[in-house]
């Protein structure tokens, strides 16, 4: 079992814990499922106000469903289309503080309003991007879009 002291302070030392947490459990791991999965509980459990987060996967030109948890969600997403999507074609960070005001967004939760999708990459290729939505409107900031630029950067080893 796992067990670990995320802090309650700031939003830097949460997320600084965080990515020590998730590199303690991928550290010894090379199965990228398994790794995404404990990422997208562990995401899950220690940030606040979130209705869906989890990983969609490129395979073949496509995004596809990978791990998460919440809601049942889309299974294929094209690259280019709505805002996973978006940060897969760009290979940039997508903070969307009102989801319904983004050109193209794909609705796979109507609660959700606001979104934060992270490409994950190794050397310019995408892998996956990490997806985060809630139900709270401006849910997710520079911090956030920061601190979960570390954690995918640290899975991009561990998900090839």
């Amino acid at each position: 079992m796992y067990q670990f002291d995320i802090s309650a302070g700031t939003k830097a030392d949460l997320y600084r814990d965080l990515l020590a947490a998730l590199d303690a459990l991928t550290a010894d791991e090379t199965d990228p499922i398994a790794n995404m999965a404990n990422a997208a509980a562990l995401v899950w459990e220690y940030l606040p106000d979130l209705n869906w987060a989890g990983f969609y996967r490129l395979v073949e030109g496509e995004l596809v469903l990978g791990p998460f948890q919440g809601k049942v969600a889309c299974i294929r997403i094209p690259v280019g289309k709505g805002v996973c999507g978006a940060a897969a074609a760009t290979l940039k960070t997508q903070l969307v503080e009102d989801v319904h005001a983004f050109p193209g967004h794909i609705a796979c939760d109507a609660a959700s309003r606001s979104e934060l999708v992270v490409p994950v990459t190794k050397d310019g290729i995408l892998i996956a991007v990490l997806d985060l939505d809630s139900p709270e409107p401006a849910r997710f900031d520079a911090e956030d879009a920061a601190g979960c630029e570390a954690l995918a950067a640290l899975l991009a080893d561990r998900l090839i």
